[in-house]
């Protein structure tokens, strides 16, 4: 199929030589603002959603639901505030990696690009100084790539659907950006997102010799930090979806009794409601699988008197989620179940109180450390004063993080800054028992964490997850509900070995 495939594609290519060439060359002729008007005359296609081509989902100015051009331009002057006068800013956006030679990885934004400037695809730069609001420099338009993978936004797009007041090809970007970089006296980016022209361009190596170069990252994630009221109208949505797939989850668990079934149904719920992908890869992981933190290879049966942990979440308009639940397939916890569950829920609902403005999420992640071997010695499985090394064996993680455009968002973000309205955290303390001698054998490879999304607000804090029960009482009728659905075949789907003939 491959060999068939890259054929086609030669011979495309040898019949549409003659015309690309007339194409690039039409789109070299850049106006002094380096724009072009469209030749075309299909329907406006910018690549990616607009009010034009989806009018059910964006108003006139929008970007993103609920988030403008305008507001984009905010932020871009947000971010400038941060940095020095005489600064110029680079954004790189992500590009296409590919899983084979003819078959990409999906594609997903790089975070700061994408909240800069709101364009969704890749190979594109853009660049911010004192003299330039924004100035984009994008693909270019080439009829064979697009014959195959659809139009991409260019320079265009750059100024009538992003707002850009100057827009260029990206083949005049050695041409174009030296002129930038001559009158910057510091230039911000994040080298491991720039196009390659551009650290190999002459002026910027003398620029990085000079110390003129420095990071982005701790003032553009600052600016990020903290949501406007139409990202967590986003993020309420995120949450929701997954919130509503998790519960239909947890309810066909009693039927579906293996973890990739399970992680398949939770994310087909998430995308029929409108995620356009899973925010990472699904844990879920029945018995001591729940005992590893981050176990996504979701290919086991799960025995019926097993936990399952699920750690989900989704990505919706460039927002994401993140919450895990444990609980029974079989429908009720057991009595050495409850005592560690009911430890790690006691913990994180003493989290909850102090989730609010002022407190650090490292103070909270410290408070959650202390409840947690509390509750270790409660449980017999330690014993005296904190030890750390002791600790690390049921515990290896922090008990949150940010959450925003990544999973765990702006990263450079000191966790001892005291947490401000509008600031998304997660709270998941964890139990993960180790299989090894000198634990009780009831205990051993039980792994149980519960994590929900916490927005801070200025009375304190709301919790975007909670409609999915935590409580065991709850869990336990919720699960209760699809008992009269144990009898139906997909019971053992995928785990029967097939019949010889």
């Amino acid at each position: 199929m491959a060999a068939a495939w890259r054929r086609a594609f030669s011979l495309h290519r040898l019949l549409f030589t003659q015309q690309s060439v007339v194409v690039n060359l039409e789109w070299q002729q850049v106006s002094s603002r380096g724009y072009s008007r469209s030749r075309w005359m299909s329907p406006f296609d910018a690549g990616q959603p607009t009010h034009e081509s989806h009018p059910e989902l964006l108003s006139a100015q929008e970007i993103f639901p609920g988030i403008s051009v305008s507001d984009f331009a905010q932020r871009r002057k947000a971010l400038k505030s941060y940095l020095p006068t005489e600064s110029m800013v680079i954004l790189g956006s992500a590009t296409v990696k590919q899983m084979t030679e003819v078959v990409p990885y999906p594609f997903r934004q790089d975070a700061d690009y994408l909240y800069f400037t709101g364009c969704q695809q890749p190979e594109g730069l853009a660049v911010l100084d004192d003299q330039t609001e924004l100035c984009m420099f994008m693909p270019e338009h080439d009829t064979e790539t697009e014959a195959w993978a659809g139009h991409a936004a260019g320079t265009e797009e750059a100024i009538r659907v992003f707002g850009a007041d100057c827009s260029y090809p990206l083949q005049l970007l050695s041409e174009i950006l030296p002129q930038f970089i001559a009158r910057a006296k510091a230039i911000y980016c994040d080298l491991g997102f720039l196009n390659p022209i551009v650290r190999e361009l002459p002026q910027f190596q003398e620029a990085i010799q000079q110390g003129k170069v420095r990071s982005l990252n701790k003032y553009s994630q600052l600016v990020r930090w903290v949501k406007s009221s139409a990202e967590l109208e986003l993020m309420r949505q995120a949450a929701a979806i997954t919130s509503k797939a998790m519960l239909q989850s947890m309810k066909v668990s009693r039927v579906y009794r293996h973890e990739h079934l399970l992680a398949a149904t939770v994310e087909y719920e998430c995308k029929i409601r409108g995620a356009q992908r899973m925010a990472f890869p699904s844990v879920v992981g029945g018995g001591t699988n729940g005992s590893i933190v981050h176990y996504c290879r979701n290919d086991k049966s799960i025995d019926d008197k097993s936990l399952v942990l699920m750690d989900v979440g989704c990505e919706f308009h460039g927002y994401v989620s993140d919450m895990t639940r444990t609980w029974p397939p079989c429908g009720m916890f057991s009595p050495t179940q409850r005592e560690v569950y009911d430890v790690v829920l006691d913990v994180m609902k003493d989290c909850f109180k102090m989730c609010k403005p002022g407190v650090t999420l490292s103070q909270i992640h410290q408070h959650s450390v202390m409840l947690l071997w509390q509750g270790l010695v409660q449980l017999g499985l330690a014993e005296g004063n904190f030890d750390i090394l002791h600790f690390y064996e049921f515990n290896r993680t922090q008990v949150g993080h940010y959450l925003g455009m990544d999973v765990h968002d702006c990263s450079t973000v000191s966790l001892d800054l005291p947490l401000k309205p509008g600031v998304v955290i997660t709270i998941e303390p964890g139990l993960y028992i180790p299989v090894k001698p000198g634990i009780p054998e009831r205990f051993q490879g039980m792994g149980i964490r519960i994590e929900d999304e916490v927005l801070i607000t200025r009375s304190g804090h709301e919790v975007l997850t909670a409609s999915v029960p935590k409580e065991i009482a709850e869990i336990e009728a919720w699960l209760g509900q699809s008992k009269s659905n144990d009898s139906t075949p997909l019971r053992t789907f995928v785990c029967e070995k097939p019949t010889e003939s």
